[in-house]
């Protein structure tokens, strides 16, 4: 069986590369600077349905992700979390957060409904990401 990726992360992201079998997605919030990591490994739910070389791929990469993205959109902290209650397919959320934004400093979760992309905005994320991508592959 084929790795499907869950309706719901289709429905509220947009797709902006694959590596190594990961996806990356910018959430469509314009309220924040939000990511998604995706293991393409069907029916992985938690951390540990991982093999230990993708897991830690996984982690370096949000963790790589997520301090570029503090430096390049000014955030004064990064959240990189695993929730899974509502959509349980495994996912990582790398979302940088400024004082003052719409949820600050509570979690950004159930804070208000999403304010979506513009299709100019959600290029310019779509570009930046992929652009610090190839940068780190080299």
């Amino acid at each position: 069986m084929g790795f499907t990726l869950d309706q719901r992360l289709t429905n509220s992201s947009h797709p902006v590369v694959c590596i190594d079998d990961i996806q990356i997605r910018l959430a469509d919030d314009s309220r924040y600077v939000w990511l998604l990591l995706v293991p393409e490994i069907d029916g992985a739910e938690e951390l540990h349905d991982l093999s230990e070389d993708l897991r830690g791929q996984l982690l370096d990469l949000a963790t790589q992700l997520g301090g570029w993205m503090k430096s390049a959109f000014t955030a004064d902290k990064i959240n990189i979390a695993a929730l899974g209650n509502l959509v349980p397919q495994l996912h990582l959320h790398v979302v940088a957060r400024r004082r003052g934004d719409a949820a600050w400093p509570g979690p950004i979760w159930g804070h208000g409904d999403p304010v979506p992309l513009t299709e100019t905005e959600r290029q310019r994320l779509i570009n930046a990401v992929a652009e610090f991508l190839q940068q780190r592959n080299r």
